[in-house]
């Protein structure tokens, strides 16, 4: 089993990790003897060549069809890359996160630079601090956020920056500036934040504190976990502003517009209020 290449989104071979699939599986909460049985199973159909979707696809059936619930969290990912094909979701996702976080968000503004105007994706305010955060969202997997990405945005930084904080009538100091992305950044990439004072969140970046460990700690998944909706009832959702299953919760009038009935109902929601824990 250790000289099994599997081949991943962006088409790199690694050698299969036995101790990552037991990870992704363990921070779902599956209990220990359903992890087990799930790693036996796909470690039996493991061949050259198996590609890290058909792995996945594997372990998320069997969970799903073990404990539904635990599924809906071990396919969070995948759920983010759903929230697309615009990104605009992404932003909302975004901003709704760093507002359980103690900030105060708004999206989309314009705002001007020395040089020029800038659209920003999410302003954000705490602490008489300001921070623009620029999302980059990317409804494929295996593709990576290149140095190019904070280049660019450290530009507009600086320019939006220089301008804001000689205007008193901001009341705040522009602080910082970010780069979200759903994927990955390449190491130039987090070479070039970490030099240039720009922060830089992606899926697992940075350790312990990134997008996936907070949606986890806050628990503030997207509507797209559910394993009980399907794909027109989400984007139906998503179009009503319905971005995290939390917001469910408050809206469920909304499975009445879709038709659900009631005892389907009651499954969908008991799944997302279970979701909502934090």
């Amino acid at each position: 089993m250790e000289d099994i290449q599997i081949i991943k989104a962006s088409g790199e071979k690694v050698k299969f990790s036995l101790n990552k699939l037991r990870g992704s599986l363990k921070r779902t909460g599956a209990n220990n003897a359903t992890i087990d049985q799930i790693i036996n199973i796909v470690r039996d159909e493991l061949y050259q060549g198996i590609t890290t979707k058909e792995i996945y696809n594997r372990a998320f059936a069997l969970l799903k069809k073990s404990q539904p619930f635990f599924a809906s969290k071990y396919k969070l990912k995948k759920a983010i890359y759903e929230l697309g094909p615009t990104g605009f979701p992404f932003e909302r996702f975004v901003s709704t996160i760093l507002k359980y976080d103690g900030y105060e968000t708004t999206t989309n503004r314009i705002l001007q630079g020395i040089c020029v105007t800038h659209e920003i994706d999410v302003v954000a305010h705490k602490n008489n601090e300001t921070t623009i955060i620029e999302c980059k969202f990317h409804g494929e997997q295996g593709l990576k956020c290149n140095v190019k990405v904070p280049l660019y945005i450290n530009s507009r930084y600086q320019d939006v920056k220089a301008h804001w904080n000689t205007d008193k009538n901001n009341g705040t100091i522009l602080t910082q500036g970010w780069v979200v992305t759903n994927t990955r950044f390449t190491e130039d990439a987090l070479q070039f934040g970490k030099c240039a004072n720009l922060y830089l969140l992606s899926w697992d970046h940075p350790k312990n504190n990134s997008l996936k460990d907070r949606i986890d700690r806050l628990g503030l998944y997207p509507i797209t976990v559910s394993t009980l909706l399907t794909n027109h009832e989400k984007q139906f959702l998503l179009s009503r502003d319905i971005v995290l299953c939390k917001d469910l919760i408050d809206d469920s009038f909304y499975l009445d517009h879709l038709g659900v009935s009631e005892s389907r109902k009651e499954k969908v929601l008991t799944e997302i209020k279970k979701l909502s824990r934090n």
